[in-house]
């Protein structure tokens, strides 16, 4: 009886963990305005960084560290991926990006998943959207979200990892105008 007893303590101590950690991960979501953030990507072996500021809902600036000068730009409802000799525009509703840089759409995802802990630092929400499939990286100790990957239809996979995270910043709302053409 006594072993009884306690496995349904451990069951409803870790139940309510995960409750907590849910909640304060909501929560820290809900009072994001918006990020500016140095990241580091890789895309099919392919390491990028740089710096972005992510405004929900929908938003997003990103400058490359590249000598060809790489930018990408959401204004809420395109995507466009620039450089010195290239511009790229895509309905911002084709990409995972879509899903990412919707804070409400993210909140209830993971309202209803588990997560899972990683070596004790990271929390992870794994989930498929639109054929795409989307695991989120949270820390532990701050609830920030720190990190991205995505696969796509093809599966191509991007790995996103955020730091130097600074929380409603002030900054140029212009620069999310969509940049025009070459």
């Amino acid at each position: 009886m006594k072993k009884l007893l306690i496995f349904f303590i451990m069951i409803l101590t870790t139940t309510q963990v995960s409750a907590s950690i849910k909640i304060k991960i909501i929560e820290n979501l809900k009072s994001i305005k918006n990020i500016n953030f140095n990241f580091e990507q890789n895309i099919k072996g392919e390491i990028e960084n740089g710096n972005c500021i992510i405004e929900y809902p929908k938003k997003i600036y990103c400058k490359y560290n590249l000598a060809n000068k790489k930018i990408l730009v959401s204004d809420g409802s395109s995507l466009v991926v620039k450089t010195t000799s290239s511009y790229y525009l895509y309905p911002l509703d084709k990409t995972p990006l879509n899903l990412i840089l919707d804070k409400n759409f993210l909140i209830k995802k993971i309202e209803n998943l588990n997560e899972r802990i990683i070596d004790n630092k990271f929390i992870n929400f794994k989930f498929t959207e639109n054929d795409n499939e989307i695991n989120l990286f949270f820390d532990k100790k701050s609830y920030n979200l720190i990190g991205w990957q995505t696969k796509d239809i093809y599966q191509n996979l991007s790995i996103t990892y955020l730091s130097s995270i600074k929380k409603n910043y002030q900054f140029n709302k212009k620069l999310f105008n969509i940049p025009q053409r070459n």
